[in-house]
């Protein structure tokens, strides 16, 4: 073997051929014509290429192939169209799994990319004319210095060096120090973004340098990852030791670079999701607005300079700072109603209480809420798109490419209040105690990060007499819920005055909020505490955005082992929140529970361990009976009865 040659360990699986390659061959047709008209039905070919790729079962006829995923009635009209041509041109019994000798080999992995046509490809090198070459020249993604992309890299490849290190980063940590490397927040967007620096990441995926795995995700580089991290290293070494090249270095990191390549173009990744791909659609829009914007300006602020002759670090950093809040008069308050009060049951019922709300004039907004029923956020304002007549370049950067010649702008962000609603009719609060929402619905508002949670109670007059509970239980239900587990509760009577509650709530904080600064903050990174503002009854003026709020609130979200531990401790009869929460400071986990039992020398003192642990506002004491049932659940060998 030559020395030049790299040396791969390890076995390599033969890649199976297509056993239709006939159909893939037409596909690919399809996909290049397309490609070339510039329609966006190259993408439907696309997967429809990968769906054929991966079904490793002959087909007859392209009806068989509805069962595949991204085969509709229009791409298998066509192929059955051609398959008919083509045994006409042939022979009705032609052979349909192997290819025509005149056709050239439709390979799998050449065929599972968005390569462009032959004819599009000669054309491209006749125009080029460099130097002769045949070889195709392939774009490589550098990311910008200080940009998100730059710093997860940067981030990773530190982490990487450290001597016994786990070889990946989760989110949060990865977050925290990929900051200092980074002119732009990973948590909170820009003004008049959607996007935060975390959104590079789903570029770094699909160009293969970060790979994410596991559920809580974890982030490592690739090889071609390394290879590029080591590379802005370096460049960043060599930039501190010769501080005069700093600007043309920063420079040159934002473009990006050429190679030559003699092979064809290599596969595609199709793992990304479509929010992913429109993402980057948007973030190639921006790219391409402020290439605009560096072309029209003079040399020195196209440099990275301002107008004094400076850098512009400090002056972007401050603004990064600014964006992260919202001043009074910039933004407006507004009633989010979950779609689920408007949808489903009762129609009429539901759309009763948004006919009112229309009535009353509240400024309101039906989206999926994964806790509560209703919560107010502060949405930025945003100007509206200005006429094309008057449009300044400089301007352009402030809003989104819809298409040529359209313009959107971009949703403004939002900020969710410290107030959440829960509302509760009576039939719906019997059948919640019945199988066991209520409990749980109680424990995920006092975990949801908003300081003012509520229960909004629907009387309903006489129906609470016709339910499966007696009226007395719900009563004691709904009593237990303020004076033991602390919410505020407000009782109406009917629809009607659960809207007329939600109006004048509604006016009450925008009248609150109306001179207040508000600043984003992180639940994971800064904590939930509440402030000394919130003692003297001032309103919070530190809030989480709405999406990190939404997000942090699913309901099927990846669980700690103490988190799952307080929902097993919680199945127990007469175990509430407050006991679950009281054991969990002392046990953290099953395993340091069934530890402390087995430090202990009697039957008696196991049965007592956690009796005397205090809970609650009152320092009660759990109790030797729950003690006991406890000891039961986690030391009985055989079954329990």
């Amino acid at each position: 073997m030559p020395a030049s040659e790299p040396v791969h360990l390890g076995r390599k699986r033969a890649v199976p051929s297509c056993p239709n390659p006939l159909f893939l061959l037409w596909l690919t047709e399809l996909r290049d014509e397309a490609k070339d008209k510039g329609l966006k039905t190259q993408y439907t070919y696309q997967k429809a290429i990968s769906s054929l790729n991966k079904y490793p079962l002959p087909l007859q006829n392209a009806k068989e192939a509805k069962i595949l995923q991204n085969f509709g009635d229009g791409i298998c009209k066509i192929l059955d169209d051609k398959l008919q041509r083509y045994q006409r041109e042939n022979s009705p019994n032609a052979p349909i799994h192997c290819l025509p000798e005149v056709a050239p080999p439709a390979g799998r992995q050449d065929n599972n990319s968005l390569a462009p046509s032959t004819k599009k490809k000669a054309a491209g090198d006749d125009g080029k004319g460099r130097g002769g070459g045949g070889g195709r020249r392939k774009r490589v993604y550098v990311p910008q210095k200080r940009s998100g992309g730059y710093a997860v890299l940067l981030t990773l490849y530190k982490q990487s060096q450290i001597p016994g290190s786990k070889g990946f980063m989760y989110k949060m940590e990865l977050q925290s120090d990929a900051q200092s490397l980074c002119d732009k927040s990973f948590t909170a967007p820009d003004v008049g973004s959607k996007y935060t620096a975390w959104s590079s990441v789903s570029t770094l995926i699909q160009k293969n340098y970060v790979i994410k795995t596991h559920n809580p995700a974890r982030y490592s580089l690739t090889e071609e990852g390394l290879a590029l991290a080591e590379h802005l290293e370096s460049a960043e070494q060599a930039t501190k030791d010769v501080p005069g090249q700093a600007r043309e270095g920063a420079r040159g990191e934002g473009e990006e670079q050429e190679e030559e390549e003699g092979g064809g173009p290599g596969p595609v990744d199709l793992t990304t999701t479509d929010d992913e791909d429109e993402e980057e659609k948007d973030e190639d829009r921006l790219h391409c607005v402020e290439r605009l914007i560096c072309t029209g300006q003079p040399s020195r602020e196209a440099d990275g300079m301002g107008s004094s002759g400076k850098p512009q670090n400090s002056e972007t950093r401050s603004r990064n700072l600014n964006a992260a809040r919202l001043l009074p008069g910039t933004y407006e308050i507004i009633l989010c109603v979950d779609f689920i009060e408007t949808t489903g049951g009762s129609n009429h019922r539901k759309q009763e209480l948004v006919k009112e709300l229309q009535r009353n004039g509240v400024n309101f907004h039906v989206r999926k809420l994964n806790v509560g029923d209703f919560l107010w956020v502060a949405r930025e304002k945003l100007a509206p798109v200005p006429g094309r007549s008057w449009l300044l370049v400089a301007q352009l950067a402030e809003y989104l490419i819809v298409s040529p010649g359209e313009l959107r702008a971009p949703a403004g962000r939002e900020l969710v209040l410290d107030y959440i609603i829960e509302r509760k009719r009576m039939d719906d609060l019997c059948a919640s105690i019945i199988d066991g929402r209520f409990r749980e619905q109680k424990f995920r508002l006092k975990r949801c990060g908003l300081r003012r949670p509520c229960y909004l109670v629907e009387e309903c007059g006489s129906a609470a007499s016709h339910l499966s509970l007696p009226e007395s239980t719900l009563q004691q239900a709904i009593i237990n819920t303020q004076v033991v587990d602390g919410f505020f509760v407000k009782r109406v009577q009917d629809v009607r005055e659960s809207a007329a509650y939600l109006t004048f709530m509604t006016r009450h904080l925008t009248k609150l909020y109306q001179n207040c600064t508000l600043s984003c903050r992180s639940r994971e990174l800064e904590g939930d505490g509440g402030g000394t503002e919130e003692d003297r009854g001032s309103p919070s003026c530190s809030l989480i955005s709405f999406a990190e709020f939404n997000h942090g609130a699913m309901k099927n979200k990846c669980q700690t082992v103490k988190e799952v531990f307080a929902r097993q401790l919680m199945q127990i009869s007469g175990l509430s929140g407050d006991k679950a929460a009281a054991i969990l400071e002392q046990y953290s986990t099953p395993h340091s529970l069934v530890s402390a039992y087995e430090r202990c020398e009697s039957e008696a003192e196991k049965e007592k361990l956690v009796s005397s642990i205090r809970y609650g506002k009152l320092k009660r004491n759990v109790g030797p009976a729950l003690s006991r049932t406890l000891y039961q659940l986690y030391c009985s060998q055989g079954v329990l009865t």
